[in-house]
């Protein structure tokens, strides 16, 4: 590395660096780079320090990735000068004829495009642009992923309407975490076109941040186990079949103020997660299952959250689903001594679309456990017209500022199932509107307007 400072020696950029071609595969640039820092940095100790680590910085440019980039040193921060999104999906559903007179085709900023063979079924972590994996002690820390694209390029599976660019499949993963973490960001990154776009295991106060992550079959994925670790402010959206959030076996999760859209098969799943709050997140899903609590997740906070739940909008993929009825609930707990307070849920459903046909939608329903308070949730029904557009913005704008308060819809506000019992629901709906067992459930409606017979 030229430079004769010690920060110019530990700053790299891809496009100076003397070994490999960062536009023909910046993963082997990386991983070149990387060999570096560990050969410079090899001794454990010098001055209580030794190992300062990197940073690694990608120009504003495209650069095509055939080779993944594996990660096995801590304090490396791999950073850009713009995440690049720009929806692929769109693009990808206009007529090809019509793309000479698109502005742009492919997304931007400092783009990795992820040129490895797209393999569907094949493990996660071989199809990783990004693969961080350390043995022994102590675990790999302080990992940065900030302001670039990654760019999965194309979907290779079954698509809607034969489409193969909207099945969300090509076994491809943005960044693939395998191994135990601590202190890991991913900041003001754009991941489009991957099938999971960040899988990480066992983390330890991890920062997921201010990213756009969309059009991506999974969005955010915490497996293992973890915990006080944050996903915060960041817009989402995944593929029917995946998740947008899905953590488990982690206790102490802030998932705050995210915008989570469409079409993702859940926005929240939570398995075995414990004592975490999911918050002042806007939540829209164009099916039943928005927020499952499942594996007996318990003490968790859910909290002044925004459920919207209407119909696709967009005509390739207007009649998609995610398989479940409308008994199963917006809002799913199997677990104890949860919080459910203070969400407002909107249920605009054609009352001709609703499974089984003839039941009222159930919002927040109650599988199992007990010691679960469900206070001050309010709830709006509306019977809609379901209609596609073909334009992919203009139908979702459309759809969301469409006010008809004419259609009212009767939804059962809160199930409580007979697995659960000793919980406590006030204030959650009328007493038309709830169902539960009184002998071993306390429940206090919602008052009704005398006026109106309700």
């Amino acid at each position: 590395m030229n430079g004769n400072s010690m920060l110019s020696n530990n700053r790299y950029d891809v496009t100076e660096w003397p070994h490999g071609d960062p536009f023909d595969d910046i993963g082997e640039v990386i991983n070149s780079i990387i060999a570096d820092v560990r050969g410079r940095q090899a001794t454990g100790s010098v001055r209580d320090g030794g190992k300062p680590g990197a940073v690694i910085y990608i120009p504003p440019g495209d650069y095509r990735l055939r080779t993944p980039a594996v990660i096995d040193i801590s304090f490396l921060r791999i950073e850009g000068a713009g995440h690049g999104f720009s929806s692929s999906s769109i693009r990808f559903n206009v007529p090809e004829e019509e793309w000479s007179g698109l502005h742009e085709l492919w997304p931007g900023g400092s783009r990795i495009l992820v040129d490895l063979p797209a393999q569907e079924g094949r493990d996660e972590s071989e199809g990783a642009a990004f693969l961080i994996d350390r043995s022994g002690n102590p675990r790999i820390s302080s990992v940065e992923f900030s302001n670039f694209c990654i760019d999965g390029l194309h979907f290779t599976g079954e698509g809607t309407g034969g489409n193969p660019e909207n099945s969300y499949v090509n076994g491809k993963t943005g960044i693939y975490v395998a191994s135990a973490n601590d202190s890991f960001r991913v900041n003001e990154m754009g991941f489009v076109y991957l099938e999971h776009a960040l899988t990480i295991y066992n983390a330890d106060a991890l920062s997921i941040h201010d990213n756009f992550i969309a059009e991506c079959g999974s969005g955010i994925e915490l497996r293992g186990w973890g915990q006080a670790s944050k996903i915060t402010d960041n817009l989402i959206g995944a593929g029917c079949n995946g998740h947008s959030v899905y953590a488990e076996n982690h206790g102490g999760l802030l998932i705050t103020a995210n915008n989570v859209f469409p079409r993702g098969g859940s926005s929240v799943r939570l398995k075995g997660v414990t004592r975490s709050s999911v918050t002042n997140n806007r939540l829209h899903s164009f099916y039943p299952g928005m927020v499952v609590l499942e594996a007996n997740s318990s003490e968790n906070l859910v909290a002044t959250n925004h459920f919207l739940r209407d119909h696709e909008p967009w005509t390739p993929f207007f009649g998609v689903d995610n398989g479940l009825d409308d008994l199963f609930g917006l809002l799913t707990v199997a677990g104890s001594n949860n919080s459910v307070i203070g969400n407002h849920f909107s249920a605009l459903v054609e009352r001709q679309s609703i499974r089984p046909p003839g039941v009222p939608p159930v919002i927040i329903r109650l599988l199992s456990g007990s010691g679960n308070y469900v206070s001050s949730n309010h709830f709006v029904g509306m019977d809609v017209d379901a209609t596609a557009k073909d334009s992919c913005f203009e139908a979702q704008v459309d759809a969301l500022l469409a006010i008809d308060d004419s259609k009212t819809l009767a939804v059962m506000a809160v199930v409580v199932d007979p697995a659960a019992t000793g919980n406590t629901i006030l204030d959650s709906g009328r007493s038309d509107q709830v169902s539960l067992d009184p002998s071993v459930n306390a429940f206090r409606p919602t008052p009704s307007f005398a006026s109106t017979g309700e």
